[in-house]
């Protein structure tokens, strides 16, 4: 996301160095690459103008820092305006102190709705939430059937009266339901158009009046650019939204509606979409986001999704494992297992300091090879995963054939086994560590 302008943003700000002062000249000079950068990325024209104006006024003349470069105090006040511009602080989603708290989920057909609703559902269940779908799009083809599935994914429940009844209805009966089996959040999956019509809002503002939503959420697709600000700027106006979740943002490498919502609507951004798998979303957090744009990375993200993937439990029994030199085959799967629960590591590595955007963009985590490693694996027997020293040529030839692999294959991992083995029991020994990284030099197997 946002590679584009991170790039063109790193261009412009070149105008800025090797200058005592900052003068009116040199900002200008400056503002207008900045501009162009911004115009680019599809950030709306009014949004841009006033963007431009604040920094440049905060930046006229202003004092370069002893310890800093004139381009690192014009980073520094971009930063700050581009959090500003994007809310300043992380808005969280309101929840009602007398439960259920109702999540009403609007926008355009195409936009992500239902599979956000699921995600949504899905985040707050990994809280400790017990929410409940309710399927109100009984106009789209095989909408509530999409709902049930992504439910059925999550072991969310999905409430449901079939395409016949009143969306208005069924909102008010899922709620009731919600009520009635203690469920503490509820999401109202609505229908969308390929366009805002007087129809689709009247139904909205029924569902509104019915069911007294705790917040609405409207599903932004970024990859729309200046339309998603229309999207935003009607659906605000016809229902006072609560709130925005963009979707989509790992496909949009501009990241003009990002930029553009907040400013123009005066809602927050809540949520971010980042791919398509249901534990692709985030809260949105406007400091963060700024710093991943300028290059500067996000490692507050970076820590978070590793504690989400990191089992304690596992690592402390890791840890004696290795040092009781009993690291297992099974052990080794599931240190892949952690790690693939990280997400893709594109998105992974541009959370990190001076990691420019795009740069491993064909660096994914080969999902073909984890699958050869998991068949192989769990084709041998317990023993063999436990002592995998007594695997011999027709234990190999065997497993081989079980996991539709080669014998090649199979001595490969063998051998990828033993020198991650050796390399962690290493790292696990701060003593060793530096006379294992000469006579090795780190290369990691996998």
């Amino acid at each position: 996301m946002f590679q584009s302008l991170s790039e063109k943003l790193e261009n412009a700000f070149k105008k800025f160095r090797n200058k005592g002062k900052l003068t009116e000249a040199d900002v200008k000079a400056g503002m207008r690459e900045i501009k162009l950068a911004l115009l680019e990325a599809d950030v709306n024209f009014k949004v841009v103008r006033d963007f431009i104006k604040i920094v440049s006024e905060r930046a006229v003349g202003s004092e370069v820092l002893d310890s800093l470069l004139p381009t690192q105090q014009i980073v520094k006040i971009v930063n700050e305006e581009l959090t500003n511009l994007m809310g300043g602080t992380q808005s969280k989603l309101v929840i009602s102190p007398k439960p259920p708290t109702v999540v009403m989920m609007v926008g355009l057909q195409g936009a992500g709705k239902t599979t956000h609703a699921g995600k949504l559902a899905g985040l707050y269940k990994k809280q400790g939430k017990r929410p409940l779908l309710v399927a109100c799009d009984v106009y789209r083809p095989a909408a509530i059937k999409q709902l049930q599935i992504v439910g059925e994914k999550l072991d969310i429940p999905v409430f449901t009266m079939g395409d016949t009844t009143s969306p208005v209805k069924i909102a008010e009966e899922g709620l009731k339901y919600a009520i009635l089996k203690g469920y503490d959040m509820v999401f109202i999956d609505t229908a969308g158009r390929l366009h805002i019509d007087e129809e689709l809002m009247n139904e909205l503002r029924l569902i509104k009046e019915k069911v007294s939503p705790t917040e609405i959420l409207l599903t932004i697709d970024a990859m729309i650019g200046q339309d998603a600000v229309n999207v935003a700027e009607s659906f605000n106006e016809l229902l006072d939204i609560t709130g925005v979740v963009l979707t989509k943002l790992d496909g949009d490498t501009r990241g003009g509606a990002a930029l553009s919502v907040r400013h123009v609507t005066g809602k927050p951004i809540k949520f971010i979409g980042t791919g398509e798998k249901l534990d692709t979303i985030e809260p949105f957090h406007p400091d963060r986001m700024a710093s991943r744009i300028l290059g500067m990375g996000d490692v507050l993200s970076l820590i978070e999704k590793a504690e989400q993937a990191y089992d304690e439990k596992k690592a402390v029994e890791l840890e004696k494992k290795l040092r009781e030199s009993t690291f297992t085959l099974d052990d080794y799967l599931d240190q892949f297992a952690q790690m693939k629960n990280m997400g893709n590591l594109e998105q992974i590595m541009s959370m990190m300091p001076g990691m420019k955007p795009g740069a491993l963009k064909d660096a994914k985590i080969d999902e073909k090879a984890l699958a050869r490693t998991e068949a192989i694996i769990k084709s041998m027997t317990k023993r063999e995963r436990e002592k995998p020293d007594i695997l011999n040529a027709s234990r190999k030839k065997r497993i081989a054939a079980g996991s539709g692999t080669t014998v090649e294959e199979v001595n490969k991992l063998l051998r990828q086994f033993e020198q991650t083995k050796q390399l962690m029991k290493q790292l696990s020994n701060p003593k060793a560590f530096a006379k294992f990284g000469k006579r090795n030099k780190m290369k990691i197997p996998f």
